[in-house]
């Protein structure tokens, strides 16, 4: 198989999960790296061995790059993947794939033209985790889904990101940023969505970051913060997701699947860093020890199955999405993380702020290929 050489573009704290997951793999090889900053793409280029540290120009020009991997902040997405895919270059970016539908459009039609293959982000239903739900619900162990409710509650991004404004400024907020998620792995699961509803306010009109050299300045908050949607898929199967910035604690699950026999429940795994959800548990119940009658012990985690993993990408394996780029190149298939799904997951968001705005139903007109379940692990060297 011929190996992907991959640009990177954007050196900032996200690469290095990045960077570290992908040199696991033969078949990506990171020819150059490239920020705003030289001196952070120069120490990046050293810490992981890449042989070129440069400008963002110098890597869209380099022959010998064969994919741009975008990982700028997100009002910068649409811009560099537009470059990108201008110069030639196969794109996988981090999420949002653009802050406004329109690019989003323009880059999907363009990697048409060129027969360029577009990816983004969130790759996260490649985890052992959402693998074994989709096998649940494949095998029919809940029954036929008939809805899906999915919730963030957190207090924001200033308590621990030195330069939170973007996640407040227009292009950002928690559906923007927590959305492409949950939406993508319901989509994943449950098929297309069809039609949104939604509605949304902010708690503060100021944030004050309290971490970093920033600390305790105030910053202004352009966008709402506090999210709530109705999603109806094309397949009849309803649902809610509850995306915020305002919320001091919960106890309400990531979530949750509700079938004619039984419940998926997914928890929390990780109250700081739970969006990055590839790994965790997976619990289910059928009728047999549902609570109206099934007396809870606490042993059995209150009458929760837990469900049998038994799939690899069981910790944070960003980048997976890049990989699967390579070896559908390869083998002349579909990606998975395909500019199609984000391009769908982000109407779907657009629709929900916009039903928010206007106070009517939003159709969504979009229809991605499903992604398919990873039948087997890529293998690392």
């Amino acid at each position: 198989m011929k190996k992907l050489k991959v640009g990177l573009i954007g050196c900032g704290k996200i690469s290095n999960i990045y960077l570290s997951n992908l040199k696991k793999y033969d078949l990506i090889e990171v020819l150059c790296c490239s920020g705003l900053d030289l001196d952070e793409s120069e120490s990046k280029a050293k810490e992981f061995n890449i042989p070129i540290a440069c400008s963002p120009e110098e890597v869209l020009k380099n022959k010998n790059v064969d994919a741009i991997l975008n990982l700028t902040v997100p009002k910068s997405h649409a811009e560099v993947s537009l470059k990108a895919l201008n110069a030639n270059k196969h794109v996988y970016s981090e999420k949002p794939l653009a802050s406004q539908l329109l690019d989003a459009r323009k880059l999907l039609k363009l990697a048409k033209q060129k027969n360029l293959i577009l990816g983004c982000a969130p790759d996260t239903f490649f985890g052992g985790r959402w693998q074994t739900v989709k096998k649940l619900l494949d095998n029919n162990t809940i029954g036929t889904p008939i809805g899906v409710s999915a919730f963030v509650g957190t207090h924001g991004t200033e308590r621990h990101h030195p330069n939170p404004d973007f996640y407040y400024q227009q292009g950002g907020g928690p559906m923007l940023d927590l959305g492409p998620y949950y939406i993508s792995l319901m989509v994943f699961l449950l098929g297309a969505i069809q039609q949104v509803c939604g509605f949304s306010n902010r708690g503060f009109r100021k944030r004050k970051i309290e971490n970093g050299f920033r600390n305790g300045e105030l910053i202004d908050v352009e966008v709402d913060t506090n999210v709530y949607g109705l999603v109806k898929f094309k397949n009849g199967i309803i649902g809610s997701i509850t995306m915020s910035f305002d919320v001091w604690d919960s106890e309400m699950p990531r979530l949750e699947i509700y079938g004619t026999e039984g419940t998926i429940c997914i928890p929390d795994p990780d109250p700081v860093h739970g969006a990055n959800i590839f790994d965790g548990e997976v619990l289910y119940r059928k009728k047999e020890n549902a609570r109206w009658s099934f007396q809870p012990r606490k042993k059995d985690k209150g009458g929760w199955i837990v469900a049998e993993n038994s799939h690899g990408l069981n910790q944070d394996s960003r980048g997976i999405g890049l990989v699967d780029m390579a070896y559908a190149i390869n083998e002349e298939r579909e990606l998975r993380a395909s500019g199609d799904l984000a391009y769908h997951v982000l109407e779907v968001i657009f629709g929900i702020l916009n039903s928010s705005a206007n106070t009517k139903f939003i159709n969504i007109r979009s229809n991605p290929l499903i992604p398919s379940p990873l039948p087997n692990l890529f293998p690392e060297k």
